[in-house]
């Protein structure tokens, strides 16, 4: 009973955090969605905060222990591209995406997640993600050697706003091509990987000259 309860905090909270963003979601409308009460949310996780930690850590460990398994699975199969490494990254999260309303509703979470969170969410999320791509920029860093470390790092920094953008925005209305993205994220997957691969094969940017006087 317990562990059911805890449950429907958890999908209450994914929903109505990635409907209406985490600080106009109050902890009144997750208890009365997940018909639980707010003793529940303090003994479960103790605080708001600690809920919404938990709502990313469910998914976003599996979805991270996949892209690495994708990644070493990669590694063995001879000469690594650059799409390949981008599709090992993206796709697991495109696969999510389409795996029913509550994988739709946490990658949108996640878009979600760049733009409006907190300084203190962020700063989970970082330590989340720091790993894993800390994992994939030593791959690419074999596969684009002309790129130096602080580079590479900005060019996945780049990736990543890119992806929250695309989860977070696809939903909105004035978006040209919402309609078109919604339910093909092969033909998502594509776009992505073909315009991110021109932008980490990009040549080095040199440092700034002072312009001659």
């Amino acid at each position: 009973m317990e562990d059911d309860t805890r449950q429907r905090l958890l999908d209450a909270a994914e929903a109505l955090f990635a409907e209406h963003g985490f600080v106009e979601t109050s902890l009144r409308a997750i208890t009365t969605r997940a018909r639980a009460n707010l003793a529940a949310v303090h003994y479960h996780f103790g605080s708001k905060d600690e809920l919404l930690r938990a709502v990313f850590t469910r998914r976003l460990k599996v979805l991270n222990e996949e892209r690495l398994a994708r990644l070493a699975a990669l590694e063995t199969g001879g000469p690594v591209t650059v799409e390949a490494v981008l599709t090992a990254f993206i796709e697991p999260s495109l696969r999510l995406r389409r795996a029913g309303v509550q994988g739709e509703r946490f990658t949108r979470l996640l878009g979600r997640a760049q733009i409006d969170a907190s300084e203190a969410l962020r700063d989970f999320l970082r330590d989340q993600y720091t790993p894993v791509l800390e994992r994939f920029q030593r791959t690419l860093g074999r596969t684009l050697p002309q790129l130096q470390p602080e580079e590479l790092r900005w060019r996945l920094y780049f990736t990543l706003g890119v992806l929250s953008f695309t989860y977070a925005g696809a939903r909105l209305p004035q978006m040209p091509f919402a309609a078109r993205v919604a339910g093909d994220e092969e033909w998502l997957l594509r776009q992505l990987i073909q315009f991110l691969a021109v932008g980490l094969r990009a040549p080095p940017v040199g440092e700034k000259t002072e312009e001659a006087a």
